[in-house]
């Protein structure tokens, strides 16, 4: 058994010992992230998947948030799986739930993984072009994203955590009625939006300095 629960629980109260030594020291102590990996070793992740658009905005959240985790936790390696659709259709499942991810676990071997989605709405362009039917146009968009962590023994739910922001992207259009993302360059296009989202999500993946008064 990964006893993934207990381990979490132990690394939580080391958080909290070492809290109290920098309070009572008033030098900067690193504090171990809330939710540490280091024992899991191995995590996996599905690509984010995405709700009312289209195109490279949630592939490109899915490599910045599994470069967040090797930034923040080194020795930790992250698995990733693919594209939620072809994951699920690999493990015989029609949802991203407690079924698919010990189906996961059982395919692969790791004791826990990450699932994403994000949500995109309030989509205001700014310069329409051509009917606003092709990229280049530029638009403020507002963009939900909620991270959670199963175990891929009992297929709960370990950690959770959402981030929100609204951020002016460039190269967006509209395919089938919805925002489409698609620039040759996404980092430039809509990399800050996506930063902004992933710092959020990965508060807790991240050691941190605190400093007693």
């Amino acid at each position: 058994m990964w006893m993934l629960r207990r381990r979490l629980g132990l690394l939580a109260g080391l958080t909290g010992c070492l809290a109290l030594v920098t309070a009572c020291g008033g030098n900067k102590v690193l504090v171990p992230p809330r939710l540490d990996l280091t024992e899991m070793y191995r995590v996996g992740l599905v690509g984010f998947t995405i709700e009312n658009a289209k195109g490279s905005l949630n592939e490109l959240a899915t490599g910045r948030f599994a470069q967040a985790i090797l930034d923040g936790q080194p020795g930790v390696e992250v698995l990733e799986l693919g594209a939620a659709e072809r994951v699920l259709d690999e493990i015989g499942e029609r949802e991203l739930g407690a079924r698919a991810a010990r189906a996961i676990g059982n395919e692969y071997g790791i004791p826990a993984v990450f699932l994403g989605h994000m949500k995109v709405s309030d989509v205001k362009p700014r310069g329409v072009l051509a009917g606003f039917q092709l990229p280049r146009v530029e638009a403020s968009v507002n963009v939900e994203m909620t991270v959670r962590m199963l175990s891929t023994e009992s297929g709960a739910t370990m950690w959770s955590k959402t981030g929100r922001a609204t951020e002016t992207v460039g190269e967006i259009g509209l395919l089938d009625g919805e925002p489409f993302f698609a620039a040759e360059n996404p980092d430039d296009a809509y990399g800050r939006l996506v930063e902004i989202l992933i710092y959020e999500v990965t508060h807790d993946l991240r050691p941190q300095w605190v400093r007693g008064d």
